[in-house]
């Protein structure tokens, strides 16, 4: 039997939510699977990806063939690098210490740039609603000065005579 391990929509209109499936490949997307094994939810900034990653591996060895989205999502969390470096174990090309030590390395790299990313994003957020909040203000400011205007009576000006020179 043919399995994928792809995206199982869930959620309501304009708000998906997924569930990351183990199905056979004749089944339709949302029916029946085989093993729940993850979610991910796009609807958070940064994206939550939550993924049973001992499971995910399995599958992937023993054959089951990740979506093209599924594919991108295993890659960020590092299921396909793990795989990869398996291999290189069974050709001989590394030793199980060398692949879980370049692994390690990569896990670590990879959170740091998360954390990295979500602190720009909160600092972003900072920056944006504090220059909102002074154009707001610049805003309020411009108005109150047009309404005193507005509701101040005209200064007496003072009169001037004007004496008219008789036309010939």
């Amino acid at each position: 039997m043919a399995t994928k391990i792809r995206l199982q929509r869930h959620g309501k209109k304009g708000k998906p939510f997924y569930y990351i499936v183990v199905a056979d490949a004749r089944a339709p997307r949302d029916g029946r699977f085989i093993e729940r094994i993850g979610s991910y939810n796009p609807n958070t900034n940064p994206a939550t990806i939550d993924i049973n990653f001992d499971k995910t591996l399995d599958w992937v060895n023993s054959g089951a063939q990740p979506t093209d989205t599924c594919r991108a999502i295993l890659g960020y969390k590092g299921v396909m690098y793990k795989k990869h470096l398996q291999g290189g174990v069974q050709k001989g090309a590394l030793t199980a210490e060398q692949a879980d030590a370049k692994f390690a390395e990569w896990t670590e790299q990879k959170e740091n740039k998360i954390s990295g990313k979500k602190t720009n994003l909160g600092t972003s957020k900072d920056e944006a609603r504090k220059t909102a909040l002074a154009a707001e203000a610049k805003k309020n400011a411009d108005r109150a000065t047009a309404i005193a205007a507005k509701n101040t009576p005209p200064a007496a000006e003072p009169v001037t005579e004007e004496t008219e020179t008789p036309a010939e």
